[in-house]
């Protein structure tokens, strides 16, 4: 049994979104180890996990699965969250070129291991084929489908120029062969694999709002910069919003 990615680790507190929060990625429902059992699993089952990056939400229980080998490009070994951490296999990507991208390890029959550097400097993605459509699984190279319909980078990058470098190695990817799109911060992407979607650049799929209920919480009054940050707090100042 192969697994892309974990989940954040046991314990981690539920994010709480204020007028400073970057992103809100949602209510939880269950911890990543609760869900992995509800499905049937049992950690032991794990012989590889093939992770696209560092950040904890996708390496935060690899502790978990004692049996598993854990396949990361090997430029992210060195990475603190990886520290202590048994039974890692440095992935050197020394198979060559795969379609658009330049440097891929082939992990098994149809399983690619790719570098996609940018959003991490040892970001990877995992392409399987199966039935002739292409199972993109890419960690944060977009958080939403919506950047990639409008070519947006992702908002957080190690390297910028890498990671434009690598959304137009996967636009061009997706343009040449049936691809399904699959992400975990968007609940389009698993949309996408249950429905065998396959990504079209030029028609998006329409984008559907989800109300969220915040509770109690009242607004702050104050205004928040969409492009530097910024906060502005009219009591601190002359009381005009702009």
């Amino acid at each position: 049994m192969i697994l892309v990615d974990t989940g954040l680790p046991a314990g981690t507190p539920e994010e709480v979104p204020d007028e400073n929060s970057a992103a809100y990625t949602g209510k939880d429902i269950c911890s990543y180890m609760e869900a992995f059992a509800a499905l049937g699993y049992k950690p032991e089952q794990v012989t590889k996990i093939l992770l696209t990056h560092k950040h904890s939400d996708y390496s935060g229980e690899l502790r978990s699965f004692p049996n598993a080998k854990i396949y990361v490009n090997a430029d992210e070994m060195s990475v603190a969250e990886l520290q202590g951490i048994p039974n890692l296999v440095p992935v050197q990507c020394t198979d060559g070129a795969y379609h658009e991208f330049p440097a891929c390890q082939k992990i098994g029959e149809g399983i690619y291991f790719i570098k996609a550097k940018g959003h991490t400097n040892g970001n990877s993605i995992i392409i399987v084929e199966l039935d002739g459509l292409f199972y993109m699984i890419h960690g944060d190279i977009t958080y939403v489908d919506e950047a990639l319909y409008e070519n947006k980078l992702s908002v957080v990058y190690d390297d910028l120029a890498a990671a434009r470098e690598t959304l137009d190695r996967v636009r061009a990817f997706i343009r040449n062969h049936p691809t399904v799109y699959c992400g975990t911060h968007t609940p389009q992407d698993y949309e996408n694999l249950e429905a065998r979607r396959v990504m079209d650049l030029d028609h998006p799929v329409e984008t559907i709002f989800e109300e969220y209920d915040f509770g109690s919480a009242k607004a702050s009054g104050k205004y928040v910069c969409s492009i530097c940050g910024y906060v502005y707090d009219p009591a601190e100042h002359d009381g005009v919003a702009f």
